[in-house]
């Protein structure tokens, strides 16, 4: 990893204070709308850092943002920390291993992504006061990206309205720059309230809201099969009713995650799934509430930016593990099954390699591979202002998302030179944008374009709020 750029000086001068930064937010592990003490470390740093800071921005007490530099473009670095529920595992140890405590966990490595968008912040400040160039650098520290939607939120609220250009990244398995391509989402929760009674005296004074969610479930997966093939509905059941069945539950709850390729596409399913609710509670006799909680984007690419960070990632080179960082990731890759590992090479149309447990490629840019598909709110981000992405090998190939190998590798050496790296590329990226003018020309008029085809809705209804989560006491 040499560094024939200045930028990536500015980056290894400040590595390790972003290190020690990843392992404390893989250390505090919270979850959407709670992160109180992880975003009160990245306002540590910010201010550390010389940023002015604004706290809360978009009313969200757990999203912080810095900004420095004068005139010129405003570049944006993306930077989360929120983690997941269920995935609590000790670090660098390859057996399932929960530590104690509230059992949630960094398995999806938002402690690294945050941590190296604000190294490479950083490191762009630094660069603009050396060379003295008009330019301004934000840093957005965005909460709930698991399922929370809070930059959506934030983009409607109108804090990315300067913006020129955003960059971002997530940890990964292989190194490539991102492919946009994601699903649009929205989260709806079900309340169904029918009435209590006793389940054998007098079932038929009953009105069972468990019926009723039963029911909805069953008409939705009659309903996926005649709905598009790249769309994806799943479900999760929040109040069953109680755990006596000799009740009639009188209450129950059932949240559902709605996907489709685009806002356009997402919202006519949206529809379909709440008139299977009505069926259901008309059906069982009860009343349902529907109330939506979050909703997202699909990304939005941009050709021109896309093709700048891969050019930096050419110039850097893939990412330097060395033998140690390649035998524990071998001890993960022992976890997992030969469909995990060659899952992740057919995503990127790249032919597996034996013995590998590390990427030390670069996908190319154009390699397409099977389509596997989520979700982000950096794609309400990416309509709203040019954006690029990177996927930045931090764990072994193979790895699944939301697993605890994720946070099982969260402090590894791999992920430390993972972090680094893809600090370096963001970092790069932002350089040439400022002292390329036809660059960020370029991008914008590629965002253009692509919003006259299709103008962005903002997928939230707008008299939904941030479903936000009290401060624990002490904090």
């Amino acid at each position: 990893m040499a560094n024939s750029e200045p930028i990536w000086d500015h980056v290894e001068a400040r590595r390790e204070a972003y290190e020690a930064l990843s392992d404390r937010i893989w250390g505090m592990p919270e979850i959407a709308y709670t992160e109180y003490r992880s975003s009160a470390e990245h306002l540590k740093m910010l201010q550390e850092e010389g940023f002015t800071v604004t706290e809360g921005p978009a009313g969200i007490p757990t999203a912080v943002m810095g900004e420095a530099g004068e005139g010129g473009p405003v570049i944006a670095f993306l930077g989360e920390y929120d983690a997941l529920p269920g995935l609590s595992q000790e670090a660098n140890v390859a057996e399932f291993r929960p530590l104690p405590g509230n059992g949630q966990g960094h398995g999806c490595g938002h402690n690294m992504l945050g941590s190296a968008a604000l190294l490479a912040a950083t490191a762009f400040k630094n660069y603009l006061k050396e060379t003295g160039q008009p330019g301004t650098v934000r840093y957005y520290g965005c909460p709930a990206e698991e399922g929370g939607a809070a930059k959506a939120f934030m983009v409607r609220a109108g804090i990315f309205d300067d913006v020129d250009a955003a960059i971002t990244w997530h940890p990964a398995s292989l190194t490539r720059v991102d492919e946009a391509l994601s699903l649009a989402n929205t989260r709806i929760d079900f309340t169904f309230t029918g009435r209590s009674s006793h389940a054998a005296a007098a079932p038929h004074l009953g009105r069972s809201a468990l019926d009723a969610v039963e029911l909805m479930n069953v008409g939705v997966n009659y309903m996926r099969e005649h709905m598009p093939s790249s769309a994806r509905i799943h479900y999760a059941m929040i109040d069953a009713g109680g755990i006596a069945p000799n009740v009639v539950q009188g209450r129950a709850k059932v949240r559902y995650a709605v996907r489709a390729l685009d806002i356009h596409g997402m919202k006519a399913l949206n529809e379909r799934v709440i008139k299977v609710a009505k069926g259901a509670a008309m059906m069982t006799e009860t009343e349902v509430e529907v109330k939506i909680l979050s909703a997202v984007s699909n990304l939005l690419g941009n050709t021109p930016m896309e093709e700048a960070m891969h050019a930096n990632m050419e110039r850097l080179g893939p990412v330097a593990f060395d033998e140690a960082d390649r035998e524990f990731a071998a001890k993960i890759q022992a976890t997992l099954s030969e469909e995990d590992i060659v899952s992740d090479y057919n995503r990127c149309g790249v032919e597996p390699k034996e013995n590998q447990p590390l990427c030390d490629f670069i996908v190319p840019l154009d390699q397409i591979g099977e389509p596997m598909i989520g979700s982000t709110d950096v794609g309400d981000v990416s309509w709203k202002v040019p954006t690029v992405q990177a996927r930045v090998a931090t764990h072994a190939i193979g790895t699944p998302g939301h697993s605890w190998q994720i946070t099982a590798q969260g402090k590894a050496g791999a992920a430390y030179k993972g972090l680094t790296w893809a600090a370096k590329v963001m970092a790069g990226t932002a350089v040439d944008l400022l002292r390329d003018p036809e660059l960020l020309e370029r991008a914008q008029a590629d965002h253009r374009a692509r919003l006259a085809k299709k103008p962005y809705i903002c997928p939230i209804p707008p008299e939904v709020e941030p479903p936000l989560q009290p401060r624990p006491e002490g904090l």
